[in-house]
């Protein structure tokens, strides 16, 4: 492959992440990631009914045959998933199986010519990705063109009903209560990740499609809490996963999809070790700042009790303090060194003594 093709992949898979990416955020955080599975896998089944009306495999209503099969998939859960007899997981788990393997099956029985590989089903083969496919109007078409055009109209949609996604994903009941229908949203939003779906199987193949729609947006989702931002940041990741992962394929001479799979995921890994305030150094950090919080109240608390009593002499002494909260003495002197530092005690002798600070901490957490 030459450079110039390469940087044409590079640039398609980047076009492809970017797309799936932002309705990916909306799946997400309406936590239906598992439909992007689910779409990815039945379209087998659209595309070989509109094979048999067509008997041509390069029409492109096997394209929206396959978006039909994605919206009518998204239906079908809903509707098992109303008779509150199956969960909406299970109803995925239900469907999924039985169009994707519906799909196999007539293939199977009524294309035996046809040919299907792990390579195909599974991975994909982005590199045939400007291969043209299709010819209209004079233009040869390629899959890479149709994800452009894919992408162009997600990032126009989501400028234009930005407000209404936001809402109807956040609040249903309150965007129902001003007239904004969110079964309507709710709808044409699996109609845009169906398109978006059907456009990047045929271009990069089942596998990057789940992992494009639910990787980087997972990896936004733990880096902030601002919708905006969460979009932009998803499609970034997408698009540096994408370009490290084709990069990587093509110095080591692997699968493109399997490689772009495994960068999304060491990207998502870093964001949910590293992310502040979700990652898992930053949980880390919060439970131990934390646990030194409720050390230091507790021994404000201790102190308050005894505070102007007999028994102050004794249970406010440095050296005794292990045994009367029962903590070990080399924990005892860590906290009474924060509790000093922080302006909650200070050492009268061999005596803690509570100043304002400390004091009043010990009286909101007794309700004093």
């Amino acid at each position: 492959m030459s450079y110039a093709a390469e940087i044409a992949l590079v640039l398609v898979l980047v076009a492809v992440a970017a797309a799936c990416a932002l309705p990916g955020v909306f799946l997400v955080l309406r936590r239906m990631a598992l439909v992007s599975d689910a779409i990815g896998h039945v379209l087998l089944f659209g595309i070989v009914l509109a094979y048999f009306a067509t008997r041509d495999i390069d029409s492109p209503w096997l394209l929206v045959a396959a978006a039909a099969t994605g919206v009518v998939t998204v239906a079908l859960v809903e509707l098992l998933q109303r008779t509150r007899l199956v969960k909406e997981d299970a109803a995925v788990g239900l469907v999924f199986p039985a169009l994707f393997a519906g799909g196999v099956l007539l293939a199977s029985m009524f294309l035996r010519d046809t040919h299907l590989d792990v390579d195909s089903v599974l991975l994909g083969r982005p590199e045939y990705a400007t291969t043209p496919r299709w010819r209209a109007l004079g233009l040869d078409i390629t899959p890479a063109w149709v994800v452009v055009a894919v992408l162009v109209m997600n990032v126009g949609l989501l400028l234009l009903f930005f407000k209404e996604l936001k809402l109807t994903t956040f609040d249903p009941g309150l965007a129902a209560a001003l007239g904004f229908r969110p079964g309507r949203f709710h709808y044409a939003l699996m109609t845009v990740v169906s398109l978006t779906a059907v456009a990047a199987f045929d271009a990069v193949g089942p596998v990057l499609v789940v992992g494009f729609f639910v990787v980087p947006a997972a990896a936004a989702y733990l880096l902030t809490d601002r919708l905006g931002v969460m979009l932009a940041l998803a499609a970034l990741i997408g698009a540096i996963g994408a370009g490290v992962g084709t990069w990587a394929a093509f110095d080591r001479d692997t699968n493109i999809a399997g490689t772009v799979a495994v960068a999304l995921g060491g990207l998502f890994a870093l964001a949910f070790v590293a992310a502040p305030g979700r990652g898992l150094v930053a949980q880390l950090l919060l439970r131990r700042r934390q646990a030194r919080a409720f050390h230091e109240t507790m021994l404000a608390v201790h102190l308050l009790h005894h505070e102007n009593t007999p028994e102050e002499a004794d249970e406010a002494r440095v050296d005794g303090l292990h045994r009367h909260l029962r903590w070990a003495a080399g924990d005892v002197a860590g906290v009474v060194r924060r509790a000093e530092r922080h302006g909650l005690v200070t050492h009268a002798g061999p005596l803690l003594k509570l100043t304002d600070a400390g004091r009043q901490r010990a009286r909101e957490v007794l309700n004093l």
